[in-house]
């Protein structure tokens, strides 16, 4: 019986789909794995009895993925997952940009108790008048799961569309409307777009690329929007743009002590993925993730591990061993293997940079001097035997 620790609340529908061969544990140190949302793992000190993280979510910002992957911790997160919720709030993000909405419905609110409040709406409205969606240019930055969608529905509401992404999948190729514009140069959407909306993770090399230079090269009365990280954008420069006048509005789904104070930003409060669907979808495919691995050692959107497949386990043991990716390790795994005496069936490695992760399939379960022995290997961070 697997024990899973859910730091956050999980939707229960993700925790059934765990299973029969696992229980929910409010004790995080006798935990298998982890489920969470967005608490903060980087402080918590992680026992041996964890093997797995699930974030039901995209972003890993949250948790250390390098101190995880040294300890043969997999961590996971649920991509795709809720794109769709995340996308449609892009888009009332851009309706409410486009028209005053949230200005005409606070003079409504201001005026609620007076009998003539419909005869001095008319007079009123010209105030809050904006333009249409359709005809203008959205920049798209990062073509994923909801970049790919937010494109998509622009193209459905008459905009014309720009896209780029230099690591564009195959997959979310595909997925494009054909009349999305895929450019190599950002500096095209800098200069061309009436909107510009980003989706990528935040990274080293993508922190504060809504740039002070950046925004320099945008049109005047640009709108931009970020419901992907508040640190893909210099806030410093984007206040100061948008008290000029030169950015309309900034939307964002991050609040923070600068983007709250920001003339003309609409700032929600961190709700992308806050659907009921979205949150369900998250679950059942962290749950999914979870239990494919403690039951058979595959890997499937992993953050800091390759992804590995071997299939369901139908021999005695399969065996997963976690290491450096330097050469010699895989020699001798296999040298200590097949001096115990034991065959091996299959077997798989993969790397993902300095990190490999190897998963075989055994003619019979090896006894705990060989697994000890594997665990005495140079470059060998964790040797877990899963057994039928």
């Amino acid at each position: 019986m697997y024990k899973v620790n859910c730091i956050n609340n999980i939707a229960k529908v993700g925790t059934d789909a765990l299973g029969e061969n696992f229980s929910l544990t409010d004790d995080v140190s006798v935990a298998d794995a982890i489920m969470v949302r967005s608490a903060n793992l980087h402080e918590m000190d992680f026992t041996d009895n964890l093997l797995a993280i699930a974030r039901a979510g995209a972003g890993v910002n949250n948790i250390p993925l390098e101190r995880c992957a040294e300890q043969g911790i997999v961590v996971f997160n649920t991509p795709g997952a809720n794109a769709n919720g995340v996308k449609e709030l892009v888009i009332a993000g851009m309706l409410l940009a486009a028209r005053d909405i949230k200005g005409g419905i606070e003079w409504v609110t201001r005026h609620s108790d007076d009998p003539n409040v419909g005869t001095l709406a008319e007079k009123a409205k010209n105030r809050f008048a904006g333009g249409e969606l359709a005809g203008k240019t959205l920049g798209v930055i990062g073509l994923g799961a909801i970049g790919a969608m937010v494109a998509n529905a622009g193209r459905s509401l008459g905009m014309h569309v720009l896209g780029y992404d230099p690591y564009l999948s195959v997959k979310y190729a595909w997925s494009l409307d054909r009349h999305v514009r895929h450019i190599d140069d950002i500096k095209q959407i800098w200069a061309n777009a009436d909107y510009i909306t980003i989706h990528v993770p935040a990274t080293k090399n993508t922190r504060g690329m809504i740039s002070r230079e950046a925004i320099a090269m945008m049109k005047d009365d640009v709108v931009v929007l970020n419901y992907a990280r508040d640190a893909l954008v210099d806030e410093t420069a984007m206040a100061e743009a948008l008290r000029s006048g030169h950015v309309a509005r900034y939307m964002t789904d991050f609040a923070n002590p600068n983007s709250t104070q920001m003339p003309h930003a609409i700032v929600t409060p961190h709700l992308g993925a806050s659907t009921r669907e979205a949150e369900d979808n998250c679950a059942i495919m962290a749950a999914n993730e979870i239990r494919d691995y403690l039951e058979h050692g595959n890997i499937t959107n992993s953050v800091n591990y390759p992804e590995v497949d071997l299939g369901p386990m139908n021999h005695p043991m399969r065996v997963a061993i976690f290491h450096k990716n330097v050469p010699g390790v895989i020699g001798a795994i296999t040298s200590i293997v097949s001096g115990a005496g034991v065959n091996i069936e299959n077997m798989t490695d993969k790397s993902k940079g300095d990190i490999a992760y190897s998963l075989l399939d055994l003619s019979e379960a090896l006894d705990d001097a060989t697994i000890d022995a594997l665990n005495k290997v140079n470059g060998i961070f964790r040797v877990r035997a899963i057994k039928r």
